[in-house]
């Protein structure tokens, strides 16, 4: 009998202790959100080697990570009343990070697309672009005004984004290799091994912002990439059925205007370090 009741009480604890944490096994009261992201993405996010200009510790290094993504990214712990931790993490591994709970959020200039919402649930959008091209300044592209421009152009983008998806809806492309992040392909076009790559307005703007030799071409209304919404969009990452972060995010993104968004990333593109 004692050792019946002993269970009983053993029990009722561990129920008791579920109970207080938000349930075993979840993060909910966590003091922490962690944040997955590339840093290297600028003007949405990038690798520094201070603090300058507000950027976070990346954990487990010296260095430090700044960008728009770190801005919004900051905002949501701060509404959250927890501390933000920047992991930093490549572009692949990013859905795996969150769905393992390796990461609480993937906040990385990552669009809400169809193929990703199977993976992942997010946020409400947090950002929204248009789709570009970069180019070599004084090559026969940086005048171009349509897709059929490009033709006989060798084009690439990131691997395993809708950028690279898009490529195929320009005529006579010569479509390259999809390269793993976006200094790869800034070093790629610098060195003439592309013509082009396919990027989202703010990127085009901090590259040509870093680099003098670069030039962005952006489309005529109807002469560009044809896109959905939710591909051009871009919203925070979770794990799939976590509505009480979800929710949380999206109540603190309720709270930032447009105006407040802009000013993050003009603050990003003239905050950048020149080389990244």
């Amino acid at each position: 009998m004692k050792k019946v009741v002993s269970l009983v009480l053993c029990i009722t604890f561990i129920l008791g202790l579920c109970i207080s944490t938000a349930g075993c096994g979840q993060s909910s009261q966590s003091k922490e959100l962690k944040v997955g992201l590339e840093c290297g993405y600028a003007p949405f996010n990038w690798t520094q080697a201070t603090d300058a200009n507000g950027a976070v510790p990346i954990s487990g290094t010296k260095e430090f990570a700044g960008g728009y993504d770190v801005e919004i990214a900051k905002l949501l712990a701060e509404g959250m009343g927890k501390k933000l931790v920047i992991v930093k993490t490549a572009w692949d591994g990013l859905p795996p990070a969150v769905q393992s709970g390796n990461i609480d959020a993937i906040i990385a200039g990552m669009s809400p697309t169809a193929d990703r919402k199977k993976m992942i649930d997010f946020s409400d959008n947090y950002y929204r672009s248009d789709l570009v091209m970069v180019v070599k300044k004084g090559s026969k592209f940086e005048k171009a005004t349509s897709l059929k421009d490009f033709s006989g152009a060798k084009i690439t983008a990131q691997l395993n984004t809708f950028h690279y998806t898009v490529i195929g809806q320009i005529p006579g492309v010569v479509k390259g290799t999809a390269m793993d992040d976006f200094p790869a392909m800034r070093v790629a076009l610098e060195s003439g091994v592309i013509d082009g790559y396919v990027s989202e307005r703010p990127e085009g703007v901090s590259a040509t912002s870093a680099n003098a030799n670069f030039a962005m071409v952006e489309f005529a209304k109807g002469q560009g990439f044809k896109a959905s919404d939710d591909d051009v969009a871009i919203a925070v990452g979770i794990k799939k059925g976590n509505t009480e972060l979800a929710n949380s995010i999206n109540k603190i993104l309720a709270g930032v205007s447009e105006e407040k968004r802009k000013d993050l990333m003009d603050a990003a593109i003239k905050n950048q370090p020149a080389a990244k």
